[in-house]
């Protein structure tokens, strides 16, 4: 009787740290309202999504939208420059509010983050120059193949291309220079990557062999905290039927927001 009486008490003292924890934890939304500022991740160099222009200043389509979302949230924006693979440790350190920076949503990651609803979309390909014949993951098999770090396009590809030599690269713009210097003729990455690859080396020819996904992005969030994720889920929400957001991807990628990702209205 007594173990199970200290049982019970032991169990209460734990449920009672965990709603205290959890509460602690749970105001960030007002704590982001109280100091007039959100601090958004972005890890600036992946070309279209977030990158510096001429006058050495971040743009790019998850740029503007940081911008926007700060905006109707009345609160200054503050970037947190960080490279692709620190973004959910960059958060979990609460070394900033939330993520914008081309953060797929999956099942893997949304076990340690929360994800708002998708604002945008990322379309994931492997490229390689013309002359060369890949069609699929096989064909890929004793290749060396370059990606970004941390990424969706490192999940897919380690996974299904089990016979090929991986390199990994800390960021969009080390794997862009790696490919335009002839270390890599492979790449798992998206169409803005190879555009700008195609930019810098015109004479490689790249083009994309196959796709491998159209992966929604979601505004990422620390786990707990309920009232940030309501009002950033609403924002969405309103901003991709207001068409703000579809006008935000368009004036940087060229193109709508893929229907794989997003049906028309």
């Amino acid at each position: 009787m007594k173990s199970t009486s200290t049982f019970a008490r032991t169990a209460l003292a734990a449920l009672m740290l965990a709603g205290i924890t959890q509460a602690a934890l749970a105001d960030q939304f007002d704590d982001i309202k109280k100091a007039g500022t959100i601090r958004v991740a972005i890890a600036i160099g992946t070309p279209l999504f977030s990158y510096t222009d001429a006058n050495m200043q971040p743009t790019g389509s998850d740029v503007d939208a940081a911008a926007e979302l700060a905006k109707d949230l009345g609160v200054k924006l503050e970037i947190v420059p960080i490279t692709t693979a620190a973004r959910i440790p960059t958060l979990q350190a609460r070394r900033a509010d939330v993520v914008i920076s081309a953060l797929s949503i999956t099942e893997e990651r949304a076990k340690v983050v929360d994800f708002s609803v998708p604002y945008s979309a990322i379309t994931i390909l492997v490229s390689a120059p013309k002359d060369m014949k890949i069609a699929n993951y096989a064909d890929l098999n004793g290749k060396r193949v370059g990606l970004t770090r941390a990424t969706t396009n490192d999940t897919i590809t380690t996974r299904e291309a089990k016979g090929a030599e991986i390199m990994r690269y800390e960021d969009d713009a080390t794997l862009i220079t790696s490919v335009v210097t002839g270390q890599v003729d492979i790449f798992s990455s998206t169409p803005s990557n190879m555009g700008e690859i195609n930019k810098r080396a015109p004479g490689k020819n790249f083009e994309m062999k196959f796709s491998q996904l159209d992966s929604g992005l979601g505004v990422t969030m620390n786990k707990g905290e309920p009232k940030l994720k309501e009002w950033i889920d609403g924002w969405v929400t309103t901003n991709i039927k207001n068409g703000k957001l579809n006008a935000i991807y368009k004036k940087y990628h060229g193109r709508d927001l893929p229907t794989t990702v997003f049906k028309p209205a």
